[in-house]
This record gives C-alpha cells, sequence and structure tokens, in this order.
C-alpha cells in the first residue's frame, strides 16, 4: 500500500546546515579542550543520545550538567551561523513533488524552528509543523514522531519518513512507518546502506523511491 503521508526531516535533510553543526561542535568541544572533528569523522560517528556521540569524541564521560552546557553552547554558535545556511539544492523540488499531505517533524526548538520554516518559504506546503519543545535536546525520535502523527490523525501505516539518519529510520519503524534514507546530511552514506534501508542520493529520488514503497 502506498503511503499517503510523508513527514520531512528538517536538519540535514531540507536544510543543508551539516557544516554549521561540524563547526558549531567544535565551538562546543573548544570550550572543554576537546579536538576538532572534521565533516567526514563526523558523518561516520555521529549518533543519539547526543551525549554518546560527545562522550565518544572527547574520549571521557560526559554528565548530565556538563552535556547541557555543551548544548548550549552548540546551539549558541548554531544560532549565529544560520544566517547562512540554505535549503538542499533540490528540497523545494521535492517537496512538491509529493502528491500527498506531508509535515516537518524536527529535533531543533519549535520556537526557532517555525520562523526558520517561514523564512524559507515552505510554511504552507506543510499540515504540520513540529520542532522539540523541551529546553534540552539530543535524545531519540521515535516517541516525538508517534506525537506527530497522533496529532496529525495519521496512522503509522499510512506514513512515510524521508531523513538523513538511523535514528529517523528507526523512529519510523517504531510506529508502523516506512523510511527512506537521504545520503546528503548527517550520517556517511555506507552507514546509511549498511542498514539495508532504502537509500537515496537526492532528495527528489527519496521521494520517488517514499511513492514506490
Amino acid at each position: 500500500m502506498t503511503a499517503k503521508h510523508l513527514v520531512w526531516d528538517w536538519n540535514g535533510t531540507l536544510l543543508d546546515d551539516l557544516h554549521l553543526v561540524v563547526s558549531s561542535t567544535n565551538v562546543a568541544f573548544a570550550s572543554v579542550g576537546g579536538r576538532d572533528v572534521g565533516p567526514d569523522e563526523h558523518r561516520r560517528t555521529f549518533r543519539r543520545p547526543v551525549a554518546d556521540f560527545y562522550a565518544e569524541m572527547l574520549g571521557r564521560a560526559v554528565g548530565a550538567e556538563e552535556f547541557g552546557e555543551l548544548d548550549r553552547i552548540f546551539h549558541e554558535a548554531y544560532r549565529v551561523g544560520l544566517t547562512d545556511v540554505s535549503l538542499a539544492a533540490d528540497a523545494r523540488a521535492a517537496i512538491t513533488s509529493w502528491t500527498g499531505s506531508q509535515s516537518l517533524l524536527s529535533m531543533w526548538f519549535h520556537h526557532e524552528l517555525v520562523p526558520a520554516v517561514e523564512g524559507h518559504g515552505l510554511t504552507g506546503l506543510f499540515t504540520r509543523v513540529d520542532g522539540l519543545r523541551a529546553e534540552l535536546g539530543g535524545g531519540f525520535k521515535a516517541a516525538h514522531l508517534a506525537a506527530h502523527l497522533e496529532h496529525l490523525g495519521v496512522s503509522g501505516a499510512d506514513a512515510v519518513l524521508i531523513g538523513d539518519s538511523l535514528d529517523d529510520a528507526e523512529a519510523a519503524e517504531s510506529v508502523g512507518a516506512r523510511a527512506v534514507l537521504y545520503t546528503g546530511g548527517f550520517t556517511d552514506p555506507d552507514r546509511l546502506r549498511a542498514s539495508g534501508r532504502p537509500v537515496a542520493d537526492t532528495l527528489v529520488d527519496a521521494v520517488k523511491m517514499a511513492m514506490s514503497l
């Protein structure tokens, strides 16, 4: 059965912000004497919960209080650079090529996500836009996707998610939805392909794959 509803991921999928995420991560690491992480290493090793990724990169445990401070520093640096970040090259074409309803679910803060989506002229294309409503992020997406679909009145079986991380796929599977993974974001393409899930190199191709699932 073809999916009726498409859920888009934002960071690393529709928004081409890998370079800013890496540079902001390095600002956070530098604040505690950590080394720089390059884009390729970030794509190979990034995972959720983000505190575990930070611990691996710093070579030591990262407690809740320290993670909160690192997360604050990361987001301060991220906000400064956000004005120079663009959508993925084919994001608009991909969005308009989907024939059913579609929505946006991000793990970025809701009060900042909404004006960003508006700023890129995309608001009217989504039936719902949800970001993180907690003060501290870094967790898994599954529960957020379940709540998102519940608000929409869409069953998991009727939905497909396009995202750039294994966490996106696991979130989709947790609610009975399907996922197509995009190689242009935060995760090394080899990691995505090794998972055995559908993988696309462009967002337009991701939509085509989503339609054929």
